[in-house]
């Protein structure tokens, strides 16, 4: 049985070539017994394949410095200390679909109790962070909440306030390049990303366990031009997508959503904001070919603070397993419905025809099989009522300095993220 992971092994093909520099004087403890190629403290330059990094305290790159992260690297961060990773440089985390990079914590301190992470902060990357990638990348059991002592607010950064609960990745330069691909996000206490601008493509991502009270899979604000495709958001606990422009920077924000598969997002944030895609303050957004499977709302907007009205919407697919689950995305005020739509009106009406999962499976449950497969049978209705009749920010690649590239993915005319198993 083919399973989700492996639609990820060929989803991109990149020419990669990789500098970078020598590494910096130690301040900051990282224990360099595991890997005698390990750097502490300000860190540059290359943690070579296969090694395992025990950060027992917060890791800056410099400002103008780079590090680059092979394939089969672990990254083991401190729950006693809550690490921080900031990001003042740049970062360039390559795994590889058999050996991805992981940033997680020591085997015993995964416990059934903490399986929404807070056991340190985050990837924290500060305007002055040019370019960052993260490519078959793990990261899991964070999103720490931080407190006077942390590094994040005496250096200014996120919300730089005590008792905020920290993103899996930050980034906040509007002119910088972000890429996060073929990645897993999973086991975080609230937002896997906050993302404050960018030119930035999210591709062949995978969501799922995350979020205690609150937060989203992918935030996104204004400064930011988007291109996210190809991503599994499953069970967050408000919604999928926040897209929005508050925060008034340039460029105007414009998020590009497509081909992306949503199962029982919303369902645990009992207020009015906990959905799918959430939309507001002037965000010009593009959705289109999203599966939405149990998910609540769908679309839903800010009625008080309202879209872009250069929003396009279309060839989206909704299916309900009960009739309270369809009823709650129907157009209305604040509902939004677009063109060439798929959304019946009665009960399991609309099978997507998953390959392996179970449509009854409770809307309120954050925990992921494994063995689920998203793929859609060779009868599945939603082949071929995708469109390909829309542009995207980054047909052309996103280049960086080190000499790689990519582009976002070409729509698919099936509907949500994976296509007919094969």
């Amino acid at each position: 049985m083919k399973t989700i992971f492996k639609n990820l092994s060929t989803a991109f093909l990149f020419i990669i070539i990789i500098t970078a520099g020598g590494c910096e004087k130690a301040n900051i403890d990282v224990d360099t017994d595991v890997d005698s190629g390990a750097s502490s403290g300000e860190v540059s330059g290359v943690w070579v394949k296969g090694t395992t990094h025990n950060i027992t305290g917060d890791v800056i790159i410099p400002q103008g410095k780079s590090l680059t992260i092979e394939e089969g690297v672990t990254v083991i961060m401190d729950p006693v200390a809550k690490t921080e990773f900031i990001v003042k440089g740049n970062l360039y985390s390559l795994g590889t679909a058999d050996n991805p990079v992981k940033f997680t914590i020591q085997e015993k301190d995964r416990t059934a109790d903490n399986k929404f992470g807070k056991k340190w902060g985050g990837i924290l990357a500060t305007p002055t962070c040019a370019e960052l990638i993260l490519d078959y990348t793990i990261l899991e059991y964070g999103g720490s909440t931080t407190s006077d002592a942390s590094t994040s607010v005496k250096l200014g950064l996120y919300k730089a306030v005590a008792g905020e609960n920290l993103p899996a990745l930050w980034f906040s330069n509007v002119n910088g390049k972000l890429v996060v691909t073929n990645s897993i996000i999973r086991n975080f206490q609230e937002d896997c990303t906050y993302i404050e601008g960018g030119n930035i493509i999210f591709s062949n991502n995978l969501f799922y366990t995350t979020g205690v009270s609150g937060g989203e899979a992918m935030n996104f604000k204004s400064g930011c031009l988007v291109d996210a495709a190809y991503n599994l958001i499953y069970s967050t606990n408000t919604n999928a997508f926040k897209l929005s422009n508050a925060g008034l920077r340039n460029p105007q924000a414009d998020i590009v959503a497509y081909n992306n598969t949503f199962v029982n997002t919303g369902w645990r944030r009992p207020t009015a904001k906990g959905g799918s895609i959430w939309v507001e303050n002037a965000v010009i957004a593009h959705i289109y070919n999203n599966l939405f499977a149990n998910a609540r709302f769908g679309i839903k907007r800010d009625t008080k603070s309202k879209e872009d009205a250069r929003t396009t919407i279309s060839n989206n697919f909704y299916y309900g397993y009960d009739q309270a689950t369809v009823n709650q995305f129907q157009p209305s005020t604040d509902i939004i419905g677009g063109t060439n739509e798929v959304r019946g009106t009665t009960a399991g009406q609309n099978d997507p025809n998953f390959v392996n999962y179970p449509l009854n499976n409770p809307v309120s449950s954050p925990d992921f099989n494994t063995s689920w497969d998203f793929h859609l049978k060779s009868n599945s209705i939603a082949l071929g009522k995708g469109t390909t009749n829309f542009v995207r920010h980054f047909s052309n690649p996103i280049t960086f300095s080190n000499g790689l590239a990519y582009a976002s993915p070409a729509p698919a005319t099936f509907i949500g993220a994976y296509g007919q198993a094969k």
